[in-house]
């Protein structure tokens, strides 16, 4: 998920959505989902949000697209806050300062908690930032997020 030089959007309905993922063939139980983000450089304001929201569907995107999110990696547009709204938030990153290409860490989340315990058969991720700034466009960024599948085995 590419996230160099994502935009500010005050409504955090303008961000960039990830590639979905397929969880049909593999069945993961859970998948923790963790990675860094990277801040602009000028122009930020404080005490700001990035915020990791997460999308779960029955039918791949590709077939059935929810709003804008088509479950391929790129700009999304959703067409208001009511759309957000339905989305999982998974994680925030606070933005306390105006301190230049500052990278934060996103802690490992899991996805099945945000579905009641249970992993979406398909699932992908909506980034979305109000720092007044776009994120800063370095490695952090062009390769941010990354999820572990997580299986049991029955002995």
């Amino acid at each position: 998920m590419d996230l160099a030089n994502l935009g500010s959007s005050s409504t955090f309905v303008a961000g960039r959505q990830s590639n979905q993922v397929d969880n049909t063939t593999n069945k993961y139980m859970d998948a923790l989902v963790s990675g860094k983000v990277s801040v602009g450089s000028t122009g930020m304001t404080a005490n700001t949000t990035i915020a990791i929201y997460v999308y779960g569907a029955d039918t791949s995107l590709a077939t059935t697209a929810l709003d804008d999110l088509d479950g391929s990696d790129g700009v999304a547009n959703l067409t208001n806050t009511g759309i957000l709204n339905a989305l999982r938030l998974g994680a925030t990153v606070a933005v306390p300062a105006t301190t230049n290409n500052q990278a934060y860490i996103v802690l490992p989340f899991s996805v099945a908690s945000l579905f009641g315990g249970v992993l979406p058969k398909f699932w992908g991720l909506y980034v979305t930032q109000n720092t007044g700034a776009s994120l800063y466009n370095n490695a952090v960024n062009t390769d941010s997020f990354e999820f572990v599948g997580i299986k049991y085995d029955v002995v």
